[in-house]
């Protein structure tokens, strides 16, 4: 079993053995803003912050038999987990149960709010809980950038969170994915699932495979070099021939004011979109900021 899934399983054990999903949500999420490299990251969602990873592997857990699953809570079908953690994560645990365990979801809610405004930004509810002044705090966490800007993002080496945390906090308001295949072994990154993530923090999707690289020509990259004379041929080849669908990325552009491009390679001189977005830039209709996430 991962060891992420673990935290969960000694979390719930912790807690008696069952908990409301929407204070799972939360616990767990204190929990991961006392470590340096939590198991688990989070997005500001409709009732603040939200795993998409997390619920990805307490689904699995119930379909392996570890969780049972009502509408409301999840049960554990085992106490054996917790003594296998880590000593600090275990303390951890221990702390946040202490400290949290017995509020209520409401107050638990309030207390994120309060606390980590910026995961209240997406919220439908914060309002009602952050009443007055208080609401101030996420408002002032709210992105607030408008300078029309082509972005370029990778997600090689984060989670799906985080990759979505970049999204949110540049303000970006449609995602367009140039792979030329959009299929990911990485949870969260493979077309549908990746569209449904992003629609769900209000960014809309976009997939053009026309500006992308066939997977052939992606074999044996070693080196800089090897890069390098890929992109050589992607810009006398791929580049060449899609004239219409740089216009097109660059018509969206005017439409939505911030937009990002986006493949797997974190290094954006690794990447095939460093040299479209450069290529559509080059138009005499951008004068707009080009930046690499």
């Amino acid at each position: 079993m991962f060891y992420r899934r673990k935290i969960i399983l000694g979390l719930i054990e912790l807690l008696g053995g069952e908990v409301e999903k929407l204070r799972l949500q939360k616990l767990l999420f204190l929990y991961a803003m006392k470590k340096q490299n939590p198991e688990y990251d989070f997005v500001p969602y409709k009732f603040g912050c939200y795993s998409y990873s997390a619920k990805a592997d307490m689904n699995t857990m119930v379909k392996r038999g570890f969780l049972s699953e009502t509408e409301n809570k999840y049960k554990s079908n085992t106490t054996t987990y917790f003594q296998k953690l880590k000593l600090e994560d275990a303390r951890l645990l221990q702390e946040v149960v202490s400290n949290y365990g017995q509020m209520s979801s409401n107050a638990l809610i309030k207390h994120t709010y309060l606390n980590f405004p910026f995961y209240a930004i997406r919220s439908t509810i914060a309002k009602e809980v952050l009443t007055g002044n208080l609401y101030d705090r996420v408002e002032q966490a709210t992105p607030k950038g408008e300078e029309t800007t082509l972005f370029t993002i990778g997600y090689e080496g984060i989670s799906l969170e985080m990759y979505l945390q970049k999204l949110i906090k540049n303000n970006i308001k449609l995602l367009i994915d140039v792979r030329k295949n959009p299929l990911s072994m990485k949870f969260g990154f493979s077309k549908t699932l990746l569209k449904r993530y992003c629609n769900s923090m209000k960014i809309e999707y976009l997939h053009i495979p026309e500006v992308g690289i066939n997977s052939d020509k992606r074999q044996q990259l070693e080196t800089q070099d090897d890069y390098n004379r890929l992109f050589t041929d992607y810009r006398n080849t791929t580049l060449l021939e899609t004239t219409t669908s740089q216009k097109q990325i660059l018509d969206l552009l005017k439409e939505y004011n911030r937009i990002a491009l986006t493949c797997f390679e974190a290094k954006p001189c690794q990447c095939h979109r460093t040299h479209l977005a450069e290529a559509i830039a080059k138009s005499p209709d951008f004068t707009y900021s080009l930046k690499h996430l």
